[in-house]
C-alpha cells in the first residue's frame, strides 16, 4: 500500500505556490476532466492564453478575483509510488497563522523562492517556522527560472544564501530543486532548459524521501479523546500520538497512575487491529474498569511524559487586536485538554531574519516569535516538541473573544528557582574568536566512539578549529570520580558531561563527547540545555551491532560481565535506548574510524 505524504506549500506573496501545485496535479495527470474544463473556462472569461493552473488551488472567490492565496487550500492526489496531501499555505504576512495551520502537520515543506528577488524575509520566516514546527525536510524550489534565463549561477548564489540561513535551523534534510511552474520545467519531469541540474524532478523526489523514521515509535502516548460503551464493551477512542501499542501491553492512565493491560485495539469500524501506531485513529479496550475519560493519557508505566503546569515554550503569536504580555490568562488546548493558564514571563523575543534573541522585549504582536514561561492551573502531560509534536504542541485562545491568539511548541518543563543569578559576562558570544558546538557521539561500549572522537578532534584542530574531546572513560576519572553506576548515577554523569559540553560551546570551543549515555531521557535534557541556550548540538548515533562490539570487547568488559563480575554493565545487563531522531549515524560498514570522522566533518560544514 502507496504510503501517505503531507506537504505544505510556503514563501513569499507571488512566488507561484499555487501555480506549483496545480503543474504537479496536471503533469502527473491526476486532475479530473471536469476540472481541468472548468479552469480552462474561468481563464478564458478572464482573458488569459492558457490554463491558470493556480485556480485548482485558490478556490475562494476573494484569492481569484486578488491573486493570492488566503486560506490553506488541501489538494489530495497519489501517484503508484505515493499518495499526497499538498497544503497550498498563504505567502502574505497577515495570514501567518495559516502558514503554522498548514506545516503543523506536514512531513515535508515546499519554501519556493522568486529567482529574480531572491531569499526574501518572508522565506526566512516560514523556513524558521517550519523548522521550528519539527518540520524535518524542507525542499527550496527556486521558481520562474525561465525569467533568468535559466541561470545556473543565479541558483547557485541563492542556493548559497539560504544555505547559510538553513544552518542555524534544526533542518536534517535539506534539498534544492530550480524549477518553472508556469511551463513544468523540473516539476514532473526533468527539464532540458537546465542540463546544468543533475538533481531528479520535485515530483521523483517528493516519492522518494524518507519520512518513517520521524515519526515516534517508542514513546506510546494515546491521549483518550472519547469513551464508547455499547453493552458490555467500554472503550477508549483517540488518536495515536506517539509509540506502537499492541493487545497484552501493560500501559499506564494518567493522570490517575492506574496501570492495566491492553485487551483489545480497534480501528474504525471497529475492525480488531494486531497493533496501533501514528497517527491511526483507535478504540482501546483495557483489561480493567478503570475511571478513565476525556483529556487522560495512555503510556507504558516506565515511560511517562512529563507531569507539570510550569513550562517553557515558543509562541508565534496570531492576533492583530491584541499583544502577548506577561501576566495575562488565556485558554490552553493541548492534547485532549483544555485549561486556564498565564503567561508568566517572556524570556526573549526572537528576530526571524538573523535568529538573535531580544531580551529586553516585553510584549509580542502579530506574527512575532518568543520564548514564554507558562503557568496552568491543571497540570499537562507533555513531551518536549522536538520529541513529539502531539503532546508537545498547543494552542492558546482568548477566553473572552475565543480566537486562537498563538500557536506553541513545549521546550521542556520550567526549572525551580534558586535564587542564583547568572553573572553577565562583558565578552558575547560573537565577540569571540570561534563558533562553539557540542558533538555528542552515543553507543554501546566498544562502538567505536571514542576512536572516531579521537580523530574528529584531531581533523577540527587540523584545520584550525578549537576543539576539545571530553572522553566518558576520562571525565570518571575526575569530574565525575564520585559517581557509580546506578540508573541515577547514570544520568548524573550525562548532566555533568553536557554541562561542561555547553560552557565549552559558549566559549567558542567544539566539545566533542564520547559517552555510552544509555538512556534518552538524559540526551533529551543535554540538547534541551543547549536548545535554551542557543548552541548548536549535534546527536551522532555510533550505532554497531552489540554482536560486533562484544567482540571487538578492545577492554574485556563484556567478558566480565558476562562472567557476573560487572552487574548492571549496557548491552548485558542494562539497556541503551538508541537516539530516534539523531542528526547523525553512524555504522561499521560506512567505513574505518577515519572515515566516519571525516563524515561527521561533512555533516558540520553543510
Amino acid at each position: 500500500m502507496p504510503s501517505l505524504l503531507r506537504v505544505a506549500t510556503a514563501g513569499s506573496v507571488d512566488d507561484g505556490k499555487s501555480t506549483l501545485i496545480g503543474r504537479l496535479l496536471h503533469d502527473s495527470k491526476t486532475l479530473f476532466t471536469d476540472q481541468l474544463a472548468a479552469v480552462e473556462r474561468t481563464s478564458r472569461q478572464r482573458g488569459e492564453d492558457g490554463p491558470n493552473l493556480a485556480l485548482l488551488t485558490d478556490g475562494l472567490r476573494a484569492e481569484r478575483e486578488q491573486g493570492i492565496t488566503i486560506d490553506v487550500a488541501h489538494r489530495y492526489f497519489a501517484t503508484p509510488a505515493r499518495k499526497f496531501i499538498i497544503a497550498d499555505t498563504p505567502g502574505h504576512v497577515q495570514y501567518t497563522r495559516n502558514m503554522v495551520t498548514g506545516a503543523s502537520t506536514a512531513d515535508v515543506a515546499l519554501i519556493l523562492v522568486d529567482a529574480r528577488k531572491g531569499v526574501v524575509e518572508q522565506c526566512r520566516r516560514h523556513a524558521f517556522l517550519a523548522s521550528l514546527l519539527g518540520v524535518g525536510h524542507l525542499v527550496l524550489c527556486v521558481n520562474k527560472m525561465d525569467l533568468v534565463d535559466f541561470s545556473r549561477e543565479r541558483f547557485d548564489a541563492i542556493r548559497q544564501d539560504f544555505a547559510r540561513f538553513a544552518m542555524k535551523l534544526d533542518v536534517h534534510d535539506l534539498t534544492f530543486v530550480p524549477v518553472s511552474a508556469l511551463h513544468g520545467d523540473n516539476v514532473v519531469h526533468r527539464s532540458d532548459s537546465m542540463p546544468w541540474y543533475e538533481g531528479s524532478s520535485l515530483l521523483h523526489h517528493l516519492e522518494q524521501v524518507h519520512v518513517a523514521s520521524d515519526r515516534n515509535l517508542i514513546d506510546v502516548r494515546l491521549p483518550v479523546q472519547y469513551v464508547i460503551r455499547g453493552g458490555d464493551f467500554r472503550g477508549y477512542a483517540g488518536t495515536m500520538a506517539g509509540g506502537v501499542l499492541k493487545p497484552g501491553d501493560d500501559v499506564l492512565v494518567l493522570p490517575s497512575g492506574f496501570s492495566t493491560t491492553v485487551r483489545s485495539v480497534r480501528g474504525p469500524g471497529g475492525v480488531e487491529l494486531a497493533e496501533a501506531f501514528p497517527p491511526q485513529a483507535v478504540t482501546v479496550e483495557l483489561a480493567d474498569e478503570l475511571d478513565v475519560g476525556r483529556g487522560d493519557l495512555l503510556c507504558r508505566p516506565g515511560n511517562r511524559p512529563h507531569v507539570g503546569g510550569d513550562l517553557d515554550a515558543m509562541v508565534c503569536w496570531f492576533s492583530e487586536r491584541a499583544r502577548l504580555e506577561p501576566g495575562t490568562d488565556y485558554v490552553l488546548r493541548h492534547t485532549t485538554r483544555e485549561t486556564a493558564a498565564t503567561v508568566a514571563e517572556l524570556d526573549y523575543r526572537l528576530d526571524v531574519n538573523t535568529l538573535h534573541r531580544d531580551e529586553s522585549a516585553t510584549s509580542l504582536s502579530l506574527n512575532e516569535i518568543g520564548r514564554i514561561r507558562l503557568r496552568t492551573r491543571q497540570p499537562l502531560l507533555f513531551d518536549p516538541y522536538r520529541r513529539n509534536r502531539v503532546t508537545g504542541g498547543f494552542v492558546l485562545v482568548d477566553p473572552a473573544t475565543f480566537d486562537t491568539v498563538a500557536a506553541g511548541m513545549i521546550t521542556g518543563p520550567r526549572q525551580a528557582g534558586t535564587g542564583v543569578t547568572w553573572q553577565s559576562a562583558a565578552v558575547t558570544r560573537e565577540q569571540r574568536p570561534g563558533r562553539g558546538a557540542t558533538i555528542w557521539l552515543t553507543g554501546l561500549p566498544g562502538s567505536g566512539k571514542s576512536t572516531v572522537a579521537v580523530e574528529l578532534e584531531r581533523r577540527l584542530v587540523a584545520l584550525g578549529r578549537s576543539a576539545y574531546l571530553l572522553d566518558g572513560d576520562n571525565l570518571r576519572h575526575g569530574l565525575n570520580s564520585d559517581l557509580g553506576f546506578s540508573p541515577r548515577d547514570r544520568a548524573e554523569n550525562v548532566r555533568r558531561a553536557g554541562e561542561v559540553a555547553a560552557l565549552f560551546a559558549d566559549a567558542g570551543v567544539v566539545a566533542v563527547v564520547s559517552l555510552i549515555s544509555p538512556y534518552r531521557a538524559g540526551r533529551e535534557e543535554v540538547r534541551a540545555l543547549h536548545e535554551r541556550a542557543g548552541l548548536p548540538f549535534v546527536e551522532v548515533h555510533v550505532d554497531t551491532p552489540l554482536e560486533v562490539c562484544e567482540a571487538r570487547d578492545p577492554k574485556g568488559l563484556y567478558a566480565r560481565a558476562r562472567a557476573g563480575e560487572l552487574p548492571g554493565f549496557t548491552g548485558v545487563d542494562d539497556l541503551y535506548e538508541p537516539p530516534s531522531a539523531p542528526e547523525l549515524v553512524l555504522r561499521p560498514d560506512d567505513g574505518d574510524p577515519a572515515t566516519l570522522a571525516a563524515n561527521v566533518l561533512a555533516f558540520l560544514e553543510r
